[in-house]
């Protein structure tokens, strides 16, 4: 089969494309032949500082597919399964940049007949990162789904980009008020299309002053981008009993909040990478996202908000380095192709 690996750290031009023998599932693991891989940040981080196996690192944590075969104590009803791929890759061998994966079966999510392979690709990271930010509130339920955030707000920081389409699409089957921050008119557009009721240019517009005219005592929850820069907003807008949920920033970033106001609002400053949250959080975000799927609340697509960007297998390198370099929208790899 053809597959994607690394055997060394560095930028995109490590990947290479090799023939490997197709794997055989491992008890209580699934192999997927795989659709589509899904490319996030974590990816290309990851392919620069972790120091691969002695047999070479596929990358890749998201994916999408058709389940093959199953290894022992699985249920082979699951073989021939449309299916959704999160954390192939997370201290394994196997990431979804190949024409074969092997991942433990709780990694798969069915996926139905309907949704396409390209949106179940989309999922894993952005959209279990965005279920997590939205619910580590003490003012909202731990759970989405229809009602769950009636008559709560939710401020999106960047809403063009990838967890920020997923935050505002799962805020508004959730039934919140989602007002998005974005940084020019086209990425306003996206958000519009992702599913937000209003739209803050921030380098048009005073952030504080707009959010304030919709939300006058506050925000309950508010997915974070760049925290380093925007704490001093952000502190300045969570409600009481509401969370700040910080889920990107870069090596050496710091930020400075106002101790005595957060105390008197009981507000929480929540730091959020997916792979190391708490399993329960995690279980239940995989249960959500997947029942959003099955409501067709999920979308993905220009039309959503969420342009596609498709590259073949065999340019892998460049699909991660579109990411890199901050591609809006979704990197996918068409690994069929």
């Amino acid at each position: 089969m053809r597959a994607i690996t690394y055997t060394q750290p560095g930028g995109p031009d490590v990947l290479q494309l090799v023939e490997r023998p197709i794997p055989e599932p491992a008890p209580g693991e699934v192999r997927v032949r795989v659709a589509f891989s899904g490319v996030n940040p974590t990816d290309w981080k990851s392919r620069t500082t972790a120091q691969p196996g002695p047999g070479g690192q596929v990358p890749d944590q998201d994916g999408s597919g058709t389940v093959d075969a199953v290894g022992q104590g699985v249920d082979p009803v699951l073989v021939g399964e449309r299916v959704w791929i999160w954390e192939a890759a997370w201290q394994r061998p196997w990431g979804t940049a190949a024409e074969f994966t092997v991942v433990p079966a709780r990694h798969v999510v069915l996926l139905g007949a309907a949704p396409s392979f390209e949106l179940g690709a989309a999922l894993g990271i952005p959209f279990l990162t965005a279920h997590r930010c939205l619910t580590v509130a003490e003012s909202v339920p731990d759970r989405l789904g229809p009602g769950a955030l009636t008559g709560h707000t939710v401020l999106v920081q960047g809403g063009a980009g990838a967890v920020g389409n997923a935050a505002i699409q799962l805020a508004r089957w959730a039934d919140a008020t989602v007002i998005a921050t974005v940084s020019s008119p086209h990425k306003a557009q996206l958000a519009a299309a992702a599913g937000a009721d209003h739209v803050v240019d921030y380098r048009q517009q005073d952030v504080v002053t707009e959010v304030r005219k919709i939300a006058p005592a506050g925000v309950d929850a508010i997915v974070e981008v760049a925290v380093a820069q925007n704490a001093a907003v952000d502190a300045q807008l969570i409600a009481r009993h509401g969370a700040v949920a910080s889920y990107a920033g870069t090596q050496g970033d710091e930020m400075t909040v106002p101790i005595r106001e957060q105390m008197q609002a009981n507000a929480r400053w929540q730091f959020v990478l997916v792979y190391t949250e708490p399993e329960r959080a995690k279980a239940l975000a995989v249960e959500d996202v997947a029942t959003a799927v099955a409501d067709g609340a999920v979308r993905v697509g220009a039309d959503a908000g969420l342009p596609l960007h498709v590259f073949p297998l065999a340019e892998t390198a460049q699909a991660h380095r579109a990411v890199q370099d901050g591609a809006v929208g979704k990197v996918l790899v068409d690994v069929t192709a």
